[in-house]
């Protein structure tokens, strides 16, 4: 093991650091700048779906830097994941292809998730207009036939826009998923331990079982509001790179187990 002097906090290497310091400081923006502006930080930076009005490419890196702000857990769940994996990944790696890793995990992220969206987009919009129209409907006392007559082109068109402008992700969680995967496939005998669970798990098996999870979450369509795609688009991503490093023998454990 390697022994560090200093304060705990000194201790961390600068890339995980860095990266949990940004994150925090962008939620604290988001919760104590007044009026729309924290909004704003969603809205623009959030990842949106490609054929929307308010996509741009730069969503594809700033959306795994913005957080809930519903409360703390998604991001306190999310830095602390990096803070237990990332510091040894990053010594492991070295900071500057930790950090590659880390990015490209949460940008292969964004593109499952954008694959994603695009394979449910037409009944996802068809679902909720028709939904719209039924509440107009129903509020006004018309037939669905009626309601849609009142509609003209260009509203249903910016309805349309608006329904596409609401598929939004935010959250570090698809970067977060490569770093597990990254600990699992370096240290793949590892015993690690669950919260309220006394007998350890193996790093591989805990992180073959975080990605069955998902896989099945997203294929049973849960309505959670959390992006399991994404999460496993991490991972996949994550797959690729590591192999590809060991294959190069670019990944040395530097002391470690």
């Amino acid at each position: 093991m390697i022994r560090n002097s200093g304060s705990f906090f000194s201790a961390i290497p600068p890339v995980t650091k860095n990266l949990i310091i940004i994150n925090f400081i962008i939620w604290l923006a988001m919760m104590l700048i007044p009026g729309t502006i924290g909004a704003n930080f969603t809205e623009y930076g959030g990842l949106h779906y490609i054929g929307a009005s308010d996509f741009n490419i730069a969503q594809i890196v700033t959306y795994m830097f913005i957080h809930s702000t519903g409360g703390i857990a998604h991001l306190f769940f999310n830095m602390f994941t990096l803070f237990m994996f990332g510091i040894t990944l990053e010594r492991v790696l070295g900071g500057k292809r930790f950090l590659f890793y880390y990015l490209s995990c949460g940008i292969g992220a964004a593109i499952i998730q954008e694959a994603t969206w695009a394979l449910m987009i037409d009944s996802f919009v068809n679902n909720n207009l028709e939904m719209t129209i039924a509440n107009f409907a129903h509020a006004n006392h018309l037939s669905m036939e009626q309601a849609y007559q009142y509609v003209t082109p260009s509203q249903l068109a910016t309805l349309r826009a608006s329904i596409e402008n609401a598929l939004v992700t935010v959250g570090a969680s698809g970067a977060i998923y490569g770093v597990l995967l990254a600990f699992g496939m370096i240290f793949p005998n590892r015993p690690l331990y669950l919260m309220f669970v006394p007998v350890p798990i193996k790093a591989k098996w805990m992180v073959l079982g975080y990605g069955l999870i998902e896989l099945a979450l997203g294929l049973g369509a849960a309505k959670d509001g959390v992006a399991h795609f994404a999460h496993l688009g991490g991972m996949i991503f994550g797959v690729f790179m590591i192999l590809y490093w060991k294959h190069k023998g670019i990944i040395s454990k530097n002391g470690y187990y």
